[in-house]
Parts: C-alpha cells; structure tokens; sequence
C-alpha cells in the first residue's frame, strides 16, 4: 500500500476501512453517539480527520440512504451539509466538522438558508431511496398527496408500532388517527426536508455556519421540518424563524400547526422509547383538532 495514504484512497477503498485502522494507518477517537450508531473521529498521521459512523447490525441500505439524503441535501447548495467520503454497509465516512456554539448571527444566516433548502423543492412528497428514521425504516414511496402521505407514511406506521410493542396506549393512538382525519393544511408544492430535524442534528461550526447531519431527508412540508426544530429546542429560535420568514414566509396559521407536525416525530419516539412520547402525541394531536 502507498505510504502516502490519504482519503482519496479511502474513498476508491471503503472495504479496507477495518483494515487501516487495525494496522494503525489511521487513529480514532471515539465520540458520543446516538441510539444506533458508534460514532468517531478518524485522523491521518497529518492530521486531517474525517467523521465516521459505523454499526455492525445496521439493517441494510441505513448508510446508502443517509448518502442519498446528503448529496440531495447538498444539491440545493443552501444549508452546508458534510460530504461523503464513502459509505458502506455498515459504516458512513464524512468531511470533519470542527464544532463550535452557538451564535445569533449564524442562527439567522440559517435561518435563511433553511428556507433557501426548502424552497429548492422536491420532485414529489417521499423520496427514490429507502426511507429511515434513526434505526427504524421509513416508507418513502413517493406521493402526489401530501395529507395521505404524512398520514400512511409518516406517522400511522409508528403509531402502531408503538401499540404493539406496549409503547402507547390505544386510546392515545385514536385521538392521533381522529386528528390526522380531520387535519386542514394549506397545500403547497413539495418542500425538501431535512426530516429529522431536531436540535441534535443541526451542528453549529467553528467557521461560523450552521451544518445538517443525520437526515431522514424527503419531500415533504415544510411546516414539519420547523415544528420539529421547535419540539426539543434550539438556541435562538426564534430568530432562526424571523430569518426564514424573511425569505420564504409561511401561510397564517402555522403556529396552530405545530402540534400537527410534531405528531410524526412523536410517534417515532414512542415506538423507539416509549416513555410518555405516545401520551405526549395525544395531547398534541387533541390540540391541533
């Protein structure tokens, strides 16, 4: 092998991944992950480093469809995502992406480029690659009919899996199905959704900007990109939204919404951890009735 390594090997050599980091070609350091991932910094002897994710039982196609969901993310050329350097069934290689806290003025250039992402659009609501949400798979076929979409694909599927797995009570789950069948939401064209968007996943960097990981990216509305961002919080919220609003104001309303919204990433809670996520998507879902 080359003495020269570098990741442009990496990239034409995923499969060898193991290998280099056995035979100390490159160091790790481990970093704090998430429910489904190891997650660690990868450094070359000249210290550039890329990000990587790595799980041994990942189910297939997991790291194929954050890829896809990446490149499309970065294809609109308006919220900076990392690139992939290479992806294999059981690992995820990206550009490195020293962190940094938050800040006002990079909370409102997100802000704008959020709306910028969204406005770019989506060919339809769904997507053309396997859909996940964290570790769970995710239906993405793709649909012309957003209230059918975000009902039968979004939440209904995560609802039930809660109930059967004793995670939500089926009264909670009826008071979801009685508001998905009554929910009026202005239409708009497809928006190009993160759709996983809670705070964990927007990483505030060194160089000022505002970077998206870990997407469950598809077309989508936008409004649940936002309530999303609203459900676990965010530094400087509101000004990331009086930014957007800016750019690509939202139809009246939209605040009575939110909870409508969130009904997906409660459910999707609530099958992964149960807890009071399902008696959390009831109280959302009476509400927004």
């Amino acid at each position: 092998m080359a003495s020269d390594l570098d990741w442009e090997y990496v990239r034409a050599h995923p499969q060898n991944l193991a290998r280099l980091i056995e035979h100390q070609r490159i160091r790790t350091t481990p970093l704090p992950g998430g429910d489904t991932c190891t997650a660690e910094r990868l450094t070359l002897d000249d210290g550039t480093s890329v990000f990587a994710k790595s799980y041994a039982d990942a189910p297939a196609g997991l790291f194929a469809s954050e890829a896809a969901g990446l490149q499309w993310l970065a294809a609109a050329d308006a919220v900076p995502v990392p690139e992939v350097v290479a992806v294999t069934e059981v690992a995820l290689l990206l550009t490195w992406v020293e962190p940094d806290g938050p800040s006002v003025a990079a909370a409102e250039a997100f802000g704008r480029s959020l709306a910028d992402l969204h406005r770019s659009g989506a060919d339809a609501f769904g997507a053309p690659w396997l859909g996940f949400i964290g570790r769970l798979p995710m239906d993405n076929t793709v649909s012309t009919d957003w209230a059918e979409f975000y009902a039968g694909q979004r939440v209904l599927p995560f609802v039930r899996r809660a109930v059967d797995a004793g995670r939500m009570t089926a009264q909670d789950a009826a008071a979801v199905e009685r508001a998905l069948g009554v929910m009026n939401v202005p239409v708009e064209p497809p928006a190009r959704l993160h759709g996983d968007l809670w705070s964990g996943n927007v990483l505030w960097s060194a160089d000022g900007s505002v970077y998206l990981v870990d997407p469950a990216a598809h077309g989508g509305h936008r409004e649940t990109d936002l309530a999303m961002l609203a459900l676990f919080g965010l530094p400087h919220l509101d000004r990331v939204l009086g930014a957007y609003a800016e750019v690509f104001p939202l139809a009246d309303g939209w605040r009575e919404r939110v909870g409508l919204h969130q009904l997906h990433p409660l459910a999707v809670h609530a099958a992964l951890f149960g807890g009071g996520y399902g008696a959390l998507a009831a109280i959302a879902a009476r509400r927004s009735g």
